[in-house]
């Protein structure tokens, strides 16, 4: 049951219940140290938590000198939250009793549901079916369980080892497994979490439900999300935006694991094979906002800069160092990763000159030379921070001999106070740098091990300061002709539609689609190609060809009526050669279109984010370069603005060593279109346009090869 759809009578948040009860009871506790069960109750006994607990433990009269209960019912006050640990087999028996308590929130940690199979997916629908007849918002099942670090709650129902420190982030993960790998790596980075939940099978509260939530969670600043499927990815895009964006933004740095397989004829169109769930999520997220990581230490690399230090006014970076060559290499990655090095002004120069010595560097990096001490760093450090050209510093540490480490710590620490702007660190080294970098990091001054690192979690800063500087539009419906579409649309079998009816369409939708005639007969053919003008273009209609060329289906540059009669008349016994059983309607007829760009437009439909549009470099290089990106459809202008850019190509339409600009704002149009179309028509499953080509601006563009398959 989706959470955020109950009513609250008393102006609690649904998920109040869950991550700030009043009263918990855990239901199925053993006496046995060591076991899941015990160990949950013994977490939230000994973690300070602020509530009532109660043990339901059969046979039991005390759990850890606590008195214990036969049945949740039996329970004489109101509970809030259940959390259940009975075997997979009774667990709907646990939470029906819960619900006819009036228990409001469930955890269910039990294993044995959807992810065994079908035995299990039947155990998870009971339980969804409970959960909606008693209004019941449920954690799980299979999951680590959930930690609310608030002074105010202290509850950690989870089977973790330990209570994490305090701190803003939250970390929302499907994986059980890796929230305890989480968990100990971030105490030894000390640190420290508002939320930490272990949704598991999401049977009820989903991970759209706990960004809802965290939204308005004045513990959280930053929300970091582990993801191994994607249900509701138009759900989760929509909740993603206004979780970003806005007075109240807050960051989702996001892993999503795992590869949707791919089924057997996913390879019939370019984009059903290019379209895999991985890029899709690539752009989508981007779209929403989402910053999409790879790794844990990417994700809490970027979380630590957000979360504890200011946000950058801009992408100018300075480096301050003791080593020139770690100095050289950061500048390296900081312009590779989109960040600028610039020089600092002639006032920063002149006031580094009076406070370092003279075989120092002033410019950027700052180099401080090898016997560095703290009041060097400082001064260095100052008079970055003071210079206007430069929005963030990245101060990087090599131990030498005379290197006063601690020291040195101490003083960046006394300046990331005051620092109106971010202030990042690289120690370099492991025993020697220890002690500094526990300073650091007991400040909350965020440390890297590599410089590369830091710059890498300065350039994901960068992306949510541009996302929340970017200009959004709602998609507007543009003029067509959507009746004619149906008429055909709505009237075909499965399967791909023939090539006049496909450009029948995207005339219909305003596409740009050249004059043409389907032809049966080569006298019909020349006599056709004598109105529209030479040279013309045949192409083969038949149900059976899909991809044309391979059986010698399309006939090109034909100059006069005698060239048209003989390769209607060739090309047709071609294809019946190759294709014997081929039905055969006759040949399309066009004017040939003039030579440009090749670009594709396509569009499928994916089971996760539904309607998905797409745009790239076409013809003949689209599956080798892959030159493409995605968008939800449909699309807003500045979205496909946005697609336009994307892609390697566009600097080939801007006009390319003097060549004309092509006709690009056609190209715009020609994504929202396409898009609109697939989203108005959920029988299109797949859909190509390749190539468009794109002539200069005083031509334009036009379509030159169209298939549209229908479910």
């Amino acid at each position: 049951m989706n959470a955020s759809a109950q009513s609250v009578s008393n102006n609690r948040h649904p998920l109040d219940s869950i991550f700030s009860p009043k009263s918990v009871a855990v239901v199925g506790v053993t006496a046995t140290p060591g076991t899941v069960p015990y160990d949950i109750f013994y977490n939230i006994l000994t973690s300070g938590y602020r509530g009532t607990l109660y043990p339901v433990a059969p046979g039991k009269r005390s759990i850890c000198a606590v008195r214990a209960y036969r049945y949740v019912i039996d329970i004489d006050d109101q509970v809030d939250l259940a959390v259940i640990v009975f075997p997979a087999e009774v667990v709907d028996r646990a939470l029906e009793q819960c619900g006819k308590k009036g228990i409001k929130a469930a955890i269910v940690i039990s294993a044995g549901f959807r992810e065994i199979g079908p035995e299990g997916v039947r155990r998870e629908e009971r339980l969804k079916a409970i959960c909606a007849e008693y209004g019941i918002s449920l954690i799980g099942p299979n999951c680590l369980g959930v930690i609310n670090t608030d002074p105010a709650v202290r509850l950690n129902a989870s089977f973790a080892r330990r209570m994490p420190l305090a701190g803003r982030i939250a970390f929302l993960s499907q994986s059980g497994a890796l929230c305890t790998a989480v968990l100990d790596y971030a105490r030894e980075k000390q640190i420290g979490f508002s939320k930490f939940v272990s949704f598991g099978n999401k049977a009820g509260v989903t991970e759209t439900d706990l960004l809802d939530y965290l939204h308005q969670d004045p513990q959280t600043d930053v929300i970091l999300l582990y993801l191994e499927e994607l249900r509701e990815g138009r759900k989760l895009v929509e909740v993603a935006r206004r979780v970003t964006r806005g007075p109240n933004a807050k960051p989702i740095l996001a892993i999503k694991s795992g590869r949707t397989p791919q089924g057997a004829d996913a390879a019939a169109s370019h984009t059903g094979s290019l379209a895999s769930e991985d890029p899709i999520c690539d752009a989508v997220f981007q779209e929403a906002g989402i910053v999409r990581v790879n790794t844990i230490e990417e994700m809490f690399n970027a979380a630590i800069l957000y979360a504890y230090q200011p946000m950058p006014q801009g992408n100018r970076l300075a480096i301050v160092t003791n080593a020139g060559g770690p100095g050289v290499m950061a500048t390296d990655a900081a312009v590779s990763m989109g960040l600028a090095v610039p020089r600092l002004s002639e006032t920063t120069q002149q006031r580094l000159r009076e406070s370092l010595p003279a075989t120092a560097n002033v410019k950027n990096p700052v180099d401080v030379i090898g016997d560095a001490r703290a009041d060097r760093y400082q001064a260095a450090l100052r008079h970055v921070l003071d210079d206007p050209q430069i929005d963030q510093v990245l101060v990087i540490l090599t131990p030498q001999s005379m290197t006063d480490i601690e020291a040195i710590a101490h003083g960046i620490v006394g300046m990331a106070k005051n620092a109106s702007k971010p202030i990042a660190c690289s120690f370099m080294g492991a025993e020697d740098v220890a002690p500094g970098i526990r300073v650091l990091q007991d400040a909350h001054v965020p440390h890297y091990l590599l410089p590369e690192w830091a710059c890498a979690a300065m350039a994901a800063v960068q992306r949510i300061r541009t996302w929340r500087a970017l200009e959004l539009d709602e998609p507007e419906p543009l003029p067509v002709d959507q009746a004619a579409a149906a008429s055909i649309l709505d009237q075909a079998p499965p399967g791909y539609l023939e090539e006049p009816e496909a450009l029948a369409v995207l005339a219909a939708y305003g596409l740009p689609v050249p004059p043409h005639r389907l032809c049966t007969s080569p006298e019909e053919a020349a006599e056709f190609a004598e109105q529209i003008g030479y040279p013309v273009v045949l192409r083969v209609v038949s149900p059976q060809v899909v991809h044309k060329w391979d059986v010698g289906g399309v006939r090109l540059n034909l100059q006069n009526s005698e060239a048209v009669r003989s390769a209607f008349t060739q090309m047709l016994q071609s294809v019946r050669q190759a294709v014997p059983q081929a039905e055969i309607r006759g040949a399309v007829v066009r004017r040939m279109i003039p030579p440009g760009h090749e670009v594709i437009l396509g569009a499928k439909r994916d089971p996760s984010f539904g309607p998905v549009i797409m745009f790239g470099l076409g013809g003949l290089y689209v599956e080798l370069f892959k030159d493409v990106t995605f968008a939800l459809a449909p699309v807003s202008r500045h979205s496909a603005q946005r697609m336009l850019q994307h892609v390697k190509a566009f600097k080939l339409l801007e006009g390319l060593r003097g060549s004309p600009p092509a006709d690009v704002e056609n190209i715009r149009e020609c994504i929202q279109r396409l898009s609109q179309l697939v989203a108005d028509f959920p029988r299109i499953s797949e859909l190509d346009v390749n190539p468009l080509i794109v002539g200069p601006r005083d031509r334009g563009n036009m379509v030159a090869d169209v298939r549209i398959r229908l479910s």
